[in-house]
This record gives C-alpha cells, sequence and structure tokens, in this order.
C-alpha cells in the first residue's frame, strides 16, 4: 500500500469511528447537522474538489458530481447518516479498486524487471567501468557476473554459463550457453563469468523492445474498452437527467392530476438512491482491467502482446497460417550433401559460402559454416540478391550463382533435378552449372504438438506458406498435421496467398499469420493479426507483429489463444453482472423499494466483485 492508499485508508477509519460516535449521542437539529459534516468532509472532501472542478471545466457528468449530488441531496433531507455512509463506501471501494490496480502493476513491472541498471564495460587495460547501457556501443566488450542481468544483445566470446530467462520466455527452465552463441538482454547470469561482444545498441536490444512493447500496450484500446468509454459517455448524464425526472415528474403528477401530497422529500430521495446505485464505476474501472491483467498474464507465459485490442481480436482466430523456416522449423541449416558437382566439392562449397558471405539468412550461415575456414568478403564483389530467387557476384573475378530454380531458369542455365528432401542450393560458375548442395532444418520438437493445441484451442483451419520445394513443405505439413501448404512461394506470393484466406473467411472469423523473417513482415502486417517469433525472429517481423512469443515456441499460440478467451469471457462477464444488477436496482429505486444502503451494494459491492473477477485475468499457470 502506498502513501497516497495509507492516507485514504486513515480518513475512512476517522469517518467510521465518528459516524459510531454519532449514532450513539442523542443530538438533533443544527447540532447534528454540524456533528456528521465533520465525518463527511473528512471523507468526502477530496469528491467535492473533484466534482467542483468538473462543473468548472464543463466536464460535469462523472462518478464524482453523481456522488456529490446524491449524498449531499440526502444530508440536505436530514437523512445524515445515509449521506455520510455513501460516501465512505465509496471511497471504501475506490482505495480496494486502487489497490487492486496497483497490485496488478505491481506483479507485471516485476515481470519485467528486466531493464539492467548498468553494463560492465571493459577496458583495453582490463578493468571494468559501470556505464549507463545507453552509453555502450555497438562492438564493445562487456563482462556479465553470476547474479548480473545481461545488458545488451550480443554473442559471447569467452565463457560458459546457465541463463535464467523467465522474466522473456515465461519458462522456469535454466538454459546452458557458451562462447559463440548469441545472447539476449534480459537474462540472468546464473553461473560463470560471461565476456559479451554487443551486437546492437541499448534502445534496439530485446529488453528495450520489450519494455516498450509492455508500456505502449494499454495505448491501444479493445472494442470492448471503446464500448464501455462510449457507454459512460452517454449513460452518467441520461441518468442524471432521469434521476431530476424522478424528483420532479411524479410529485407534479401526484399534486396536479391526482390531488394528493407531491411527498417531495420522498421522491428527491428515491431520485438521490437513483444517481447512486446508478454511477458506472464497477464497468470503467473493471474492463480496463481485465485486459490490463490479460495482457500481463500473457506476457508472464512468454507472450507480448501489444494491446487489448490485439488480445480480443486473438479470442476469435480461427485460421493460423504459418511460415515454415524458423517458425514451425528450427531454422538450423546443415549442409547434407552435395550433388552433380562439376567441380572438387571443396571448391564448390568455397565458391557458395563467399558468395552469401553478406547475407545473415541461415541457409547463407549454414554454407559459411560447412565451409569451415575464414572468409575474406573483399574477393567478393557486385553482389546482387534477387529477393526469392538467390544471390548473384563476382568471387575472385568469377561470376557465380547460388539460389533456387528459379533463379537458374532466369539466368537460363539448365539445372539438374535433386531427389533428396531439403532445401537445394544450385550453383552456376561461370555462366555454367557447377552442382547444387543440399541443405536439411529441424522440425521444432514442439511443432506437431502445437498444431494439435491449435485444433483443440477451436481452430478451424491450420495453413503453411514456404518458399521452399513442394517436396520439402509437403513432408514437413504432412508430418505436422498441417491441414493446408502452399510451396515455391515469394513474399509477393505469401501476401496473395493471406488476402485469399482473408477473402474466404467469414466477417466475424480472424487470421492469424505466424512468421520470423523481414520477408514475413508485410505478411504480419497483412493479417487480422501478426504473431512473430521474438528470440530469433528479425526485428522488421517483430515490429511487424502485434504479438511476439518471447521462446519461439509455437505450442504458446494456442495458449495465447486460451488467455484471450479467458480475458474476454470475464470482460463479459463483468459487463453483464455490473450492468444486470444496476437494471434491477434501478428499477427498485425508481420504486422505492431499494433504499440508499441497496444504492451502496449496487454501486461499491458491484465495483468490489467485478475488480475481484478481473483480476483472474493474471492467473494463466493452467491453460
Amino acid at each position: 500500500m502506498n502513501q497516497k492508499q495509507k492516507k485514504v485508508l486513515i480518513r475512512i477509519i476517522a469517518a467510521a469511528a465518528c459516524i459510531l460516535i454519532l449514532e450513539l449521542l442523542p443530538i438533533e437539529g443544527v447540532l447534528k447537522f454540524a456533528l456528521y459534516m465533520i465525518p463527511y468532509l473528512v471523507i468526502g472532501y477530496d469528491i467535492l474538489k473533484k466534482a467542483g472542478k468538473g462543473i468548472l471545466n464543463r466536464q460535469v457528468f462523472d462518478e464524482n458530481f453523481l456522488m456529490a449530488v446524491a449524498t449531499v441531496g440526502a444530508i440536505l433531507l436530514g437523512e445524515y447518516t445515509e449521506g455520510v455512509a455513501v460516501m465512505l463506501f465509496y471511497q471504501i471501494g475506490e482505495l480496494f479498486q486502487s489497490y487492486a490496480v496497483g497490485k496488478s502493476r505491481k506483479n507485471i513491472s516485476e515481470l519485467m524487471d528486466i531493464r539492467p541498471d548498468y553494463a560492465n564495460v571493459a577496458g583495453e587495460d582490463g578493468t571494468l567501468v559501470q556505464v549507463d547501457p545507453d552509453e555502450v556501443e555497438i562492438g564493445s566488450l562487456i563482462v556479465v557476473e553470476p547474479g548480473e542481468k545481461v545488458p545488451i544483445d550480443g554473442v559471447i566470446v569467452e565463457g560458459k554459463t546457465t541463463l535464467n530467462t523467465s522474466a522473456l520466455t515465461g519458462e522456469s527452465v535454466p538454459q546452458d550457453a557458451g562462447a559463440g552463441d548469441s545472447i539476449i538482454s534480459g537474462c540472468i547470469n546464473m553461473t560463470g563469468v560471461l565476456k559479451i561482444k554487443t551486437t546492437k545498441e541499448f534502445g534496439e536490444s530485446t529488453v528495450s523492445k520489450i519494455l516498450d512493447l509492455v508500456e505502449n500496450a494499454s495505448s491501444k484500446k479493445s472494442r470492448s474498452e471503446n464500448f464501455i468509454s462510449k457507454f459512460a459517455k452517454y449513460y452518467t448524464p441520461a441518468v442524471c437527467y432521469g434521476a431530476v425526472a424522478l424528483a420532479v415528474l411524479p410529485p407534479l403528477v401526484r399534486l396536479l392530476f391526482l390531488g394528493l401530497s407531491p411527498q417531495w422529500g420522498d421522491w428527491v430521495f428515491r431520485a438521490l438512491t437513483f444517481l447512486v446505485i446508478s454511477c458506472p464505476c464497477a464497468l470503467v474501472i473493471s474492463i480496463p482491467l481485465s485486459f490490463f491483467a490479460g495482457i500481463g498474464g500473457a506476457g508472464n507465459a512468454g507472450v507480448l502482446v501489444k494491446g487489448s485490442n490485439y488480445l480480443e481480436t486473438l479470442s476469435q482466430t480461427k485460421y493460423v497460417v504459418f511460415d515454415k523456416t524458423g517458425t514451425m522449423t528450427e531454422g538450423v541449416f546443415e549442409v547434407s550433401g552435395v550433388h552433380h558437382a562439376e567441380m572438387e566439392q571443396g571448391k564448390l562449397l568455397e565458391y557458395a559460402a563467399l558468395a552469401e558471405c553478406h547475407s545473415s539468412h541461415p541457409i547463407s550461415k549454414s554454407l559459411q559454416k560447412a565451409y569451415g575456414k575464414p572468409l575474406d568478403a573483399s574477393r567478393v564483389t557486385e553482389v546482387e540478391e534477387i529477393g526469392g530467387n538467390g544471390v548473384v557476384a563476382k568471387v575472385d573475378g568469377v561470376s557465380v550463382a547460388a539460389g533456387n530454380e528459379r533463379l537458374m531458369e532466369r539466368l537460363g542455365i539448365p539445372c539438374a533435378q535433386c531427389h533428396s528432401v531439403g532445401t537445394i542450393v544450385h550453383m552456376a560458375v561461370d555462366g555454367a552449372y557447377a552442382g547444387h548442395i543440399l541443405i536439411s532444418d529441424r522440425i521444432k520438437p514442439n511443432a506437431k504438438e502445437a498444431i494439435a493445441a491449435l485444433k483443440t484451442a477451436g481452430v478451424k483451419k491450420t495453413v503453411m506458406l514456404t518458399g521452399d520445394r513442394k517436396e520439402v513443405g509437403r513432408q514437413v505439413a504432412k508430418e505436422l498435421g498441417i491441414d493446408e501448404v502452399h510451396c515455391e512461394l515469394l513474399p509477393g506470393d505469401k501476401v496473395a496467398k493471406v488476402e485469399e484466406l482473408l477473402q474466404a473467411k467469414s466477417e466475424k472469423e480472424k487470421l492469424a499469420f505466424v512468421g520470423d523473417g523481414i520477408n514475413d513482415a508485410p505478411v504480419l502486417s497483412r493479417a487480422d493479426i501478426g504473431i512473430a517469433m521474438g528470440a530469433l525472429g528479425s526485428d522488421a517481423a517483430i515490429e511487424a507483429a502485434d504479438i511476439v512469443l518471447m521462446d519461439d515456441d509455437p505450442k504458446k499460440i494456442a495458449k495465447a489463444i486460451r488467455i484471450s478467451e479467458k480475458c474476454l469471457r470475464i470482460v463479459y462477464e463483468n459487463i453483464i453482472f455490473a450492468i444486470g444488477i444496476k437494471l434491477v436496482c434501478l428499477i427498485l429505486g425508481a420504486l422505492g423499494i431499494a433504499n440508499m444502503w441497496a444504492a451502496i451494494f449496487a454501486d461499491v459491492g458491484v465495483m468490489v466483485i467485478a475488480v475481484l473477477n478481473a483480476i483472474r485475468a493474471l492467473n494463466v499457470k493452467r491453460l
């Protein structure tokens, strides 16, 4: 409990004690009014102040105005206890709500407490200097000792350790890392001392991007939140005018048409009760809190959601479209054969590795790894990368082309067919076909389970889009149980296929695309909801996506859908419960059956129950 909350609690206790004492004293008249004003002002001065400011700023109709009018009216009618009690219980509800929201924020901030305070930069003489992570340049050598957070993305150049990645991925199982491994910021070094060469500035590192996503998530509101905002905008003035009508019209009808006593006090008190009941706090507070808690719960599971609108859309997802490489497969390519070589295999691998030396694509890295020797990039000139085809370059002045069948067709060079399953890199040297290199990829361990989990979660159709050959794509799709596969696609073709799928589905059904590469960014943006792999995924894919899986586990997609469904279920429960109770109590209040104490339950009680229900969205461990 923070200082502000403690002060409110003290005021609540003081006001409650005053009411109990005054109830026991035999006082009447002006003295009773004066004494009851003490607890009323102690507990309600800030509400009256806010209501006054709202009137001055011409923003009259809010919950502060409702409470001020209802309580002041009750006191003027001589209902001192009820008037002060309404304000007291309203402040109790506000305190509870403030504490609940604070607790939710604390849980999420603890989850996201991954921003490093400093980085240990190694000097030329071996000494360590603690500096702000923002000041560390790319290529700097930093040292991370046991127990410290990794401050910036980089590559381990020395040391071996176990990493705690739970704050990033939601997984409690430690991961081993050693020299040559990439390492992302936000992990906690648990055992050995690490020397890391930074590959990004802090502002572009993983931890910085995560913090930015979390901070901006609340700015993107869901349709439910926007509905509640618009609802409150029109609802509050409507009930205020309704309360005025309730206070004035029935007495006039009794007096002018029925010839009865108007009973002004009775009807004004009913109108004040009507105002207390109508306060929309339960909806205005609990709906955003539900989404806030849902986003926090998803983050705790290693799924970053960029806004509550995306969480809402995810719950309606019925079609999931996957990229293959790096998404359903590990993206760990290995050269498994060199076929139809017209020259010595080592020389062919050398040409391939040099031609691809400027690319960071997994296939390029596998070629460089298979060659196994240091590469001199100065030997390569006139590099031209042709999207979806391959690379053309000159190596030692010799024209070299490395790519798929489409590249060979483009160059007018006949190529040999390969009957093995895998990614084929066809090679042409000096304008003549020189053979092809077979590269194999591994399916992710959880990929098959991920597809099964999606179908259990209510997804109607799974589709895989890949630029790979038909034989490879179909084999992967069959092994994983994917319903439909389209192969040999260029980046533009993937967008076109997603467009076709979007046209085929109904408007209420949503389509999600899951990818990891730079070429997936346009498709991620075009889909109803884009899901990117956060650990191995490219910056462009993460930037274009609406949801990021921090550990690249496709099984988390089904869990994210279940989290979103739970969150939406809680939202609808709160909407139906709050509006239902209020409507019943409003009718009873207008009829004079519900008194001010029933009004307090309809306002504060409903708000407390709705807030408690909203907090359940944080608990996602069993989903």
